[in-house]
């Protein structure tokens, strides 16, 4: 490039406007860096209700995909929503409580604790009982006393 000069008002001689320095105003380079995709969209339930019944109720044409144009939506969603709601699956979608889910009680829950707890009783009151037995053995053995007939029978 040649350094050319223009002349001003003042008649003095100024570099090129291309030339002078700019020190703050720098050129940068576009970003490389891809953009994140945008998410999915998710569509309640109340939503796609509420655009069905605007559908339903268009009826000049061109007014329904005036309304897919204002709603960002495609005609396959109109479609797959109204198979849904054949189905009832728009109402099963419907908003629920959110948390744990309440469990309705076993109305026999109660009568199998109790059977339990006295199942546990019992087998204490066994043990015992076996123990009881188990030591009167061994002190008829120690005595020599016949334990019952039976017994006795098998010893002659």
């Amino acid at each position: 490039m040649d350094n050319v000069s223009y002349k001003t008002k003042d008649m003095k001689e100024s570099p090129k406007p291309a030339m002078i320095e700019r020190p703050h105003a720098t050129i940068s380079a576009p970003d490389p860096e891809v953009p994140e995709l945008k998410p999915r969209r998710n569509f309640t339930a109340k939503y796609k209700l509420r655009i069905l019944a605007q559908a339903d109720r268009c009826s000049q044409p061109g007014e329904l995909g005036a309304m897919l144009r204002r709603e960002g939506l495609y005609s396959s969603n109109l479609t797959t929503w109204r198979r849904q709601k054949e189905k009832g699956l728009l109402q099963a979608m419907s908003a629920k409580k959110r948390g744990r889910k309440h469990k309705e009680k076993n109305p026999l829950a109660s009568r199998v604790a109790q059977l339990e707890k006295e199942n546990r009783r019992l087998e204490q009151k066994l043990k015992q009982a076996e123990l009881i037995i188990e030591a009167q053995k061994k002190m008829s053995e120690i005595l020599g006393i016949a334990q019952n007939l039976s017994e006795s029978d098998e010893n002659k």
